[in-house]
């Protein structure tokens, strides 16, 4: 199932590579860079719609439905297209321990000064990113399947990437101080930036390409909205208080670029914010300084209360699996794939 995915995905690229060739070198470049990049991912949230859509087609046999792989490739162009837009709001350079898309062209083709590389490099990923954003669309709207099915995945597709960009669109205010920052509006955010994209958009994409119930898609929605926030609260605590060697990502960079989290919001309500606030969102954040912040955040009882969200997330999505599947709207098989992506998720080192 995965080698047919990442054969789509390979071809879609190559597809576009090639036709790039016809508007200059510089744009065929581009193409082959964003592949380079694009391609080799965990590929999360297209595997876990074509799990889902397996195990909600119990009859479908060993083989992966051609229409659920094709889908499941456009969403993973959506994702791409987002984290390109993502690391242009957040002025990123690296990713996955590596350059990013910018952070390759701007090194890789030097301008003038380097702020001309750096604004080249940025627009190519901002362009590169609206590229894939409709690729992704066009795929959903051009999908082989019934047209009543199509109406609702292009419905689905538009409501995704609103709320998508309702929720990037709040987070920046929240960076920025143009928003109060308290915990419901972090959590709020959290779930159209994160959860509504990654878990209930492939989620509901599976049940729907599997012709399930209309309440079974309304339950995979409110799931995958309760793992997401859950799984964005966890990637919140490893920044914070996990160890960077076993997780791999930036260690304390939440710190060091005032990311607004639910750990600060619960921070802020608390007597130790005085003490935390003088060097959070600090540029020059030293290890000493971090290591206290981390600190303070822990002692304030921030730490606890975000891994108390976590447990309630979950024992969410147990109780919604659990009353779905009585109620025969998922398949067992559906309810128990579902619960190794979140038994995963309580397993991620902190």
């Amino acid at each position: 199932m995965s080698t047919r995915l990442e054969e789509v995905l390979r071809q879609r690229f190559a597809f576009h590579c090639e036709n790039a060739e016809a508007y200059g070198r510089e744009f065929a470049a581009l193409w082959r860079a964003t592949a380079d990049h694009a391609l080799g991912g965990k590929l999360v949230r297209p595997r876990l719609l074509l799990d889902i859509h397996r195990a909600l087609s119990p009859d479908a046999g060993e083989e992966p439905n051609l229409a659920a792989v094709d889908i499941a490739a456009h969403i993973e162009l959506l994702h791409y297209a987002f984290l390109l837009h993502d690391d242009v709001i957040d002025g990123d350079l690296t990713r996955r321990r590596r350059p990013n898309l910018i952070g390759a062209l701007a090194a890789g083709s030097p301008g003038v000064t380097e702020e001309d590389s750096l604004h080249w490099a940025r627009s190519s990923a901002i362009l590169m990113g609206d590229l894939l954003l409709s690729a992704a669309i066009i795929g959903f709207a051009r999908a082989d399947v019934p047209s009543h099915a199509r109406s609702r995945l292009l419905d689905l597709v538009e409501q995704t990437i609103l709320e998508t960009v309702a929720g990037e669109h709040t987070d920046v205010a929240l960076s920025h101080g143009i928003i109060p920052s308290d915990v419901d509006t972090v959590l709020a955010m959290s779930v159209y930036k994160t959860a509504t994209y990654s878990f209930s958009l492939p989620l509901r994409a599976a049940a729907l390409l599997a012709g399930a119930s209309v309440s079974a898609e309304q339950t995979l929605e409110d799931v995958g909205r309760r793992l997401g926030l859950a799984y964005q609260l966890q990637d919140d605590l490893l920044c914070v208080f996990g160890d960077h060697r076993a997780h791999g990502k930036d260690a304390f960079s939440d710190l060091r670029e005032g990311k607004e989290t639910a750990i600060i919001a619960f921070a802020r309500s608390t007597d130790a914010w005085p003490q935390i606030a003088p060097r959070f969102g600090a540029v020059d954040l030293s290890l000493q300084d971090a290591t206290a912040i981390r600190d303070l955040l822990r002692g304030c009882g921030a730490e606890r209360f975000v891994v108390g969200l976590i447990g309630e997330q979950l024992d969410g999505v147990y109780a919604l699996l659990s009353e779905a599947e009585r109620a025969g709207q998922i398949t067992s098989d559906a309810a128990r794939a579902i619960l190794v992506s979140a038994s995963r998720l309580e397993g991620r080192q902190v």
